[in-house]
């Protein structure tokens, strides 16, 4: 029954995929290949930022804070998550960013899940996710 039923912990295969456990990117033989969603367990220390506004944004997104206190800021306006269990929905083509206001863990959902999406970094180097994007967050 391996092939129908994945157990895992979001913490350890976080860190192999640059915190994302689901979605396009993922092989298609692994159960958590899907092009209809994606989701990441991101760990972020306090201070943590987006390099650069996301712009044209193409996916709605969920963000659930499981710990810690994030803002995620959009055009004339931010959302603190300060509890557990706060959340922020936001539609295709909305802009955002967001900013770690002490050391936080938020779970992102995004969909459906896009291949070649890719967000502009200003560092040359930066970490793609396996989706060929430029990412530190969503």
């Amino acid at each position: 029954m391996t092939d129908i039923v994945y157990a895992g912990n979001a913490g350890k295969d976080a860190a192999l995929d640059r915190g994302w456990l689901l979605g396009h990117f993922k092989d298609p033989s692994d159960l958590r290949h899907s092009e209809d969603v994606e989701i990441k367990w991101g760990v972020h220390p306090k201070g943590d930022e987006r390099a650069h506004w996301v712009t044209g944004e193409d996916r709605t997104a969920l963000q659930v804070l499981v710990s810690g206190r994030f803002r995620v800021d959009f055009p004339g306006r931010s959302v603190v998550l300060a509890e557990q269990g706060d959340y922020v929905v936001w539609g295709r083509g909305v802009d955002h960013s967001w900013y770690a206001e002490e050391e936080s863990v938020v779970l992102t959902v995004r969909w459906p899940s896009v291949p070649g999406y890719a967000v502009a970094d200003a560092d040359a180097d930066a970490e793609q996710d396996g989706s060929g994007a430029q990412d530190t967050g969503s």
